[in-house]
């Protein structure tokens, strides 16, 4: 997506954000899959989820400012949106614990 923006559309500073948040939630929940205590996971589930909503945000705006057609948009926010409810399933349960 980050290719199809920055050539095909010219958008250059929505884009970056929309990299930078969305390839930070994997290294998150893969840093958060070696912690080194269940605090340090719970912290990077956190922050993975917290990029997570970053990640949909961007891409609401890229839709809203016609980046993204409807088309493209929505095809990708169920993806995003899954991925935010397990990632909100993970950090409640370890939050209770």
């Amino acid at each position: 997506m980050y290719k199809y923006l920055t050539s095909d559309k010219k958008e250059l500073i929505m884009s970056k954000q929309l990299l930078r948040c969305g390839t930070s939630i994997g290294a998150n929940v893969s840093e958060a899959e070696k912690g080194q205590s269940r605090a340090d996971f719970t912290a990077k589930m956190n922050i993975a989820l917290k990029e997570a909503n970053e990640t949909y945000y961007w891409l609401r705006l890229l839709n809203a400012t016609e980046y993204l057609d409807n088309k493209m948009f929505e095809c990708i926010e169920s993806d995003i949106k899954e991925l935010v409810a397990i990632l909100t399933a993970i950090c409640k349960k370890t939050n209770e614990k």
